[in-house]
């Protein structure tokens, strides 16, 4: 059966003097994060006194509390003046008489705030009827202090309890308000549960609470067993969170949890006065002597707090306390105040106790005051924007058109002085002239296209004159193109005579001269294509064959003859082959000979009637009556091989 102490709340007795001192026990808990952020922006700047320590520990101290009577406001309240207890590592600022000090964890000037630890209300049973227990109180009505009924709810812990506060709201008005709290077991609670009943409960408490003390109501005869001791506290929001382990053992929670007790909230300001009314001066004992600072209301009993004005930060309790806030170097330090204190687009200069966003050239203000945009609309800068692209981009077409033009006509001039300078003038008068159709004349594109580019792949001779690809024509014509690496400047203007005799001869035992390429610096000479190897390689190839048949033989040398015969006799101009080894004789797929590399050599006259060919060798392959008398020309395959 629940046992309630009934009382008549106007004979309650005073509480003892210990309590009466405001046993008010501050100890940082869990960050409070607006005084964290007051004490942030104001790092920078003393907030106290000149000469007086502003800092206890880790703990700020700003004015109007301080260390001692001299650093503290004193004369307003003698709860302002703080000890700093080095005995503690680290050491922590004291508030409150010698018998009842309670530990400071954190103070915010702009929130009027306190964290504090608060003594934890107890009853433990040893037995359904032995007991010990700590009921907490206090009496405020002469410090600064009052709970927070924003920041604190009032908590009871326990199985079939009933906690009860009861005061004074102000000077007159009594309060009384509790929770139950009802569980059968340990088990019959969940850990994280809201306190809603089960395990534990919570209650609002009212504004102006200047006086407190707290009631337990049990009924323990059948929950002592497993749950010895009940709770009551003021406690931050938030902070409490259920857990069966809190119902277990003697002073269980306590030892745990809240050893120095639960956290609350305490709003503090300056109780003995008022904001002056607007027009009337401020009086003598007025609180906020910082310029540009402004008085504020309290919502939590009487007083006032002192704030700086919008654009200025510090301690408007101190003379010039209150100083111009660097929104532009704030914003540089931390991009968080790049929303705080806005400036898109623009560049930021501080004023005192503002800022203006000023924009570049070309940019205007955006209609804020806090932005600029451009000085013309999305649509404008995209047509702006097109219309440059598109100029650019045609600016850059004609550059290419023009620089290209430049480039086929420069190509174009080279080709042509290339062209004239190995005789294709001439080569096309003498054509034109002797109606010559067996030479073609080709140009280099053609010779590219022929040998894929000069593509390695298509080398069927190299030496040290320079290489000679297979090709294939536009007609599909099989092809051999010789491309020398140098060319024997002296030997240009006889070329194309030399070009126009070779390509006359046509016999089927001599490899053809079908073209020439003219365009390029070196002239480039256009043959047959005989796909059989050389008589050398049929005779001394790396894959040995049986031996070769004399009617094979003979062939191969009468053909060869034949070729030479022709060569001697039955052309226009004799021509002396100079260089008739096997290795110059080529054979087709039918095995029959082709003779190779007789060349192209200029004229050179024997005597003043008869003039003959001389070709690629040495004058010791021909008979002395061979050899040059008066002017010698350059061989044809000199001229392109040496």
């Amino acid at each position: 059966m629940c046992c309630l102490h009934t009382c008549n709340m106007g004979d309650w007795h005073p509480i003892m003097p210990a309590a009466s001192a405001a046993l008010l026990v501050f100890i940082v808990c869990i960050s409070l994060p607006a005084m964290a952020a007051a004490a942030g922006v104001s790092s920078d700047r003393s907030m106290s006194l000149p000469g007086c320590p502003d800092k206890c520990g880790d703990v700020l101290i700003p004015y109007p509390f301080g260390i001692g009577e001299d650093c503290a406001a004193a004369s307003r309240n003698s709860y302002f003046n703080l000890i700093c207890n080095s005995t503690i590592d680290p050491p922590r600022p004291m508030a409150g008489p010698p018998e009842a000090v309670a530990e400071v964890a954190d103070i915010s000037l702009e929130h009027g705030e306190m964290r504090v630890l608060s003594p934890v209300s107890h009853i433990c049973f040893k037995s359904n009827t032995t007991f010990t227990k700590f009921t907490g109180g206090y009496r405020l009505q002469d410090s600064p202090f009052l709970p927070s009924p924003s920041r604190n709810h009032f908590t009871v812990i326990g199985c079939n309890t009933m906690g009860l506060i009861g005061g004074q709201k102000g000077t007159a008005n009594q309060y009384v308000a509790g929770c139950y709290s009802y569980c059968d077991g340990v088990n019959n609670t969940s850990d994280g549960a809201p306190c809603a009943g089960m395990g534990c409960c919570e209650s609002a408490i009212p504004a102006n609470l200047t006086t407190f003390e707290i009631i337990f109501a049990t009924n323990q005869s059948q929950v002592w067993g497993f749950n010895p001791c009940f709770y009551a506290m003021i406690a931050e929001v938030g902070w409490y969170n259920f857990r069966q382990q809190d119902l277990v053992g003697n002073l269980g929670f306590i030892k745990d949890r809240a050893g120095r007790g639960a956290p609350s909230i305490a709003d503090w300001a300056i109780r003995n006065g008022l904001c002056p009314e607007e027009g009337k001066n401020a009086p003598n004992d007025y609180a906020c002597i910082s310029a540009n600072s402004y008085c504020m209301a309290t919502n939590n009993g009487p007083g006032y707090l002192c704030q700086c004005s919008k654009g200025y930060e510090g301690n408007p309790y101190l003379l010039n306390g209150c100083q111009d806030t660097d929104e532009c170097a704030l914003r540089k330090q931390d991009h968080k105040y790049e929303d705080l204190y806005p400036c898109r687009k623009g560049i930021c200069h501080n004023t005192p106790g503002s800022y203006l966003c000023k924009c570049k050239t070309g940019k205007r203000s955006d209609g804020t005051n806090f932005g600029c945009q451009s000085l013309h609309s999305p649509a404008q800068i995209l047509v702006i924007g097109l219309s440059v692209c598109v100029s650019a981009t045609v600016a850059m077409a004609l550059t290419c058109m023009l620089l290209m033009q430049f480039q086929r006509k420069r190509h174009k001039r080279e080709k042509d002085e290339y062209f004239k300078q190995n005789g294709g003038l001439k080569l096309y008068d003498e054509m034109r002239s002797r109606q010559v159709d067996t030479i073609r004349i080709l140009t280099e594109k053609e010779i590219k296209r022929a040998t894929d580019n000069y593509n390695e792949d298509r080398v069927i001779g190299c030496g040290g004159h320079g290489m000679v690809y297979r090709g294939t024509l536009d007609d599909e014509k099989e092809v051999a193109i010789k491309k020398s690496k140098a060319v024997n400047d002296d030997c240009r203007e006889e070329f194309v005579n030399e070009i126009i005799i070779l390509s006359q001869i046509n016999h089927r035992n001599i490899v053809r001269l079908l073209g020439c390429c003219l365009d390029v610096n070196v002239p480039m000479l256009v043959y047959e294509f005989v796909s059989h190897g050389t008589l050398s390689e049929f005779l001394h190839g790396a894959d040995p064959r049986s031996p070769i048949p004399f009617d094979l033989r003979l062939k191969i040398a009468t053909q060869s003859a034949e070729a030479l015969a022709y060569l001697h006799s039955s052309t226009s101009r004799t021509i002396l082959h100079g260089d008739v080894k096997s290795a110059n004789i080529l054979l087709d797929d039918q095995t029959n000979a082709k003779v190779a590399d007789f060349g192209a050599s200029a004229l050179k006259s024997m005597d003043e009637s008869e003039f003959i060919m001389f070709v690629h060798g040495t004058l010791r392959a021909l008979s002395a009556a061979a050899s040059p008398t008066k002017v010698m020309y350059t061989v044809l395959e000199w001229f392109f091989w040496s």
